[in-house]
C-alpha cells in the first residue's frame, strides 16, 4: 500500500497547521484558567470584621520651611541639581544645606581617571 500526500499546496498545509497550533493554545488557556479556579493552595478570603470607629483622616498644616542655606562659592545650578537628584531618588523631604566635602576632585571625576587609566 502506498500513501501519497492529500494535499501538496503549502498554503492549505500552513493553515491547517496554524488551525491545530491555536486549537492547542485555546484549550491550554481554559485548563490554565481551570487549575485557577480549582488551585489548592490558594488562600480562603478571610471575612472582614467591622470596626467600631471608622477612619478619619486628619489633614496636618503644611510645613513652613526655610530657605536653603547656600555656602559661598557654591553655584545655585549645582544646588538645583543636587536637589532633583535627590527628589528623584525618592526623598520627599526638605534640602537643609548642601556641603561640598572634597573642593580639589570629586568622586565622579576621581572614576572617570580611573576609568579612563584602565582603558591604556
Amino acid at each position: 500500500m502506498e500513501h501519497s500526500p492529500v494535499t501538496t499546496n503549502p498554503l492549505i498545509i500552513m493553515l491547517i497547521n496554524m488551525t491545530v497550533v491555536f486549537i492547542v493554545l485555546v484549550a491550554l488557556i481554559y485548563l490554565i484558567k481551570l487549575i485557577h479556579f480549582v488551585d489548592p493552595t490558594k488562600e480562603k478570603p478571610k471575612p472582614e470584621v467591622e470596626e467600631e470607629e471608622p477612619l478619619v483622616a486628619v489633614k496636618s498644616a503644611p510645613a513652613v520651611s526655610a530657605p536653603p542655606v547656600v555656602e559661598e562659592g557654591i553655584n545655585p545650578e549645582i544646588i538645583a541639581a543636587i536637589s532633583a537628584a535627590i527628589a528623584a531618588y525618592g526623598f520627599a523631604g526638605t534640602v537643609k544645606a548642601v556641603h561640598i566635602l572634597n573642593h580639589e576632585s570629586t568622586p565622579w571625576k576621581a572614576s572617570a581617571k580611573f576609568n579612563n587609566l584602565q582603558r591604556k
